[in-house]
Order: structure tokens, then C-alpha cells, then sequence
């Protein structure tokens, strides 16, 4: 009886912010405010616990402290960041307003009719297969000599990442790297908007684990 009320209510919320907002502002804004929830608060977080609680924090990271980034390095990567989040949120909007003033249909299903359990497994694990191979090749592209030299090298530059640096990227790679194999399988199937918020929380998440150099979970 309660999960019932609880999805009855999360149905008036879901109705209510239809009714309210566009399918592209609550596409955008939706995109926006994962991407805030998944990346940008868990990474501020790790790094205020240097300074909240150094002695923890000196404890649980895994690369000793003479690879550890400086002050200076940090505050570089997070106007790189800064950069690469503006950039895409541009880039982001742009496409929306284009498509919306060509008259076309939103990339992603922005309906009432929430997904069903298969409909739901089925197309986040697609779309999870499918940015794996996208990341993968381009990945391996930008290892080509000439290409690594110009825009993957400076993703390399921490050698003791935080967790800041998942985004650390040239903007060529920040788009066709990283934004676009998220973004592009869920708009290949078509798939409802709340699977493709699903997954780049999913992806997002696992890469501050990845990047933060904390090993919180392990200890």
C-alpha cells in the first residue's frame, strides 16, 4: 500500500512538471541537474575533505603524497571543467533550439506514460553496451600518435587523479569522447527521458569513483 502511494504521488510530480515545463526544458534542465548531482557534488566533495578532514582524507587515498596535485593544479582543473561544462550545456541547448525551431520531435520520449520494467532494462542496457563501444573507439582513436600529442595527452596530466579530473579533457574530447557516447545511444532508440537521466547518472557516478583516489568504499 505505501509503495503504491508513493508511485501515485510520483506520478502527480512527473504529470505536474509535464503540464509546467516543455519536453526540451525539462531535457535540458534535467541533463543539467544530474550532471550536478552525479559529478560536480561528489567531486567537491572529496576534495573538501582535504580540507574538512586532512588527516581521513591522507588515510584513504590511494597514490602516495608526492604524486599528490597541488593547489594550484586543482584550481586549473576546475576552470578546465568550469570550460568543458559550459561548453556542453552550450552545445546542448543549441541542438534543442535548432531542433525545436526545425518543428522536430524531441531527441528523447517526454510523456506522461512512464517506461515499463522490461522497456526500461531493456534500453538502459542497451544504451550501456553502446556508449561502451562509442567510448571504446574513440578512446582508441585519440591513442592514435598524432591525435594524443594534440588533445588526449592533457587528460593524462594527473597522475594522481582527483576526482575533478573524470572531466579534465581538450573540449574535442570533453564532446566527442565523453558528452556524445552518453548522450547519442538513448537518442538512437528513442528512449524515454527518464532512462537516458538514468544513465548518465550511472556513468557519471562510476566515473568519480574511478577518478576520485579515495578508496572510502575499500576501507
Amino acid at each position: 500500500m505505501h509503495h503504491n502511494q508513493l508511485f501515485t504521488q510520483g506520478m502527480t510530480l512527473w504529470s505536474g512538471i509535464l503540464s509546467t515545463y516543455s519536453p526540451q526544458r525539462i531535457e535540458f534542465i534535467g541533463t543539467l541537474l544530474v550532471q550536478v548531482v552525479s559529478f560536480w557534488i561528489p567531486s567537491l566533495f572529496y576534495l573538501a575533505l582535504d580540507t574538512i578532514a586532512p588527516a581521513f582524507s591522507e588515510r584513504h587515498k590511494i597514490q602516495p603524497a608526492p604524486k599528490q596535485p597541488t593547489r594550484r593544479d586543482i584550481l586549473h582543473c576546475f576552470w578546465v571543467v568550469t570550460q568543458n561544462q559550459i561548453l556542453s550545456s552550450i552545445l546542448h541547448l543549441s541542438l534543442i533550439n535548432i531542433t525545436s525551431h526545425l518543428g522536430s520531435k524531441p531527441s528523447y520520449r517526454v510523456e506522461v506514460a512512464l517506461p515499463t520494467a522490461f522497456e526500461f532494462a531493456r534500453d538502459f542496457i542497451l544504451s550501456l553496451l553502446l556508449r561502451e563501444a562509442l567510448f571504446y573507439y574513440s578512446h582508441r582513436l585519440l591513442h592514435v600518435p598524432y591525435l594524443y600529442k594534440l588533445i588526449h595527452k592533457k587528460h593524462h596530466r594527473f597522475t594522481a587523479p582527483i576526482a575533478l579530473a573524470a572531466q579534465y579533457a581538450h573540449p574535442i574530447e570533453q564532446i566527442f569522447a565523453n558528452a556524445l557516447p552518453i548522450s547519442l545511444p538513448p537518442q538512437i532508440l528513442h528512449s524515454h527521458v527518464c532512462i537516458s537521466l538514468a544513465l548518465c547518472l550511472s556513468i557519471l557516478s562510476s566515473g568519480i569513483d574511478y577518478f576520485s583516489d579515495q578508496s572510502l568504499i575499500n576501507s
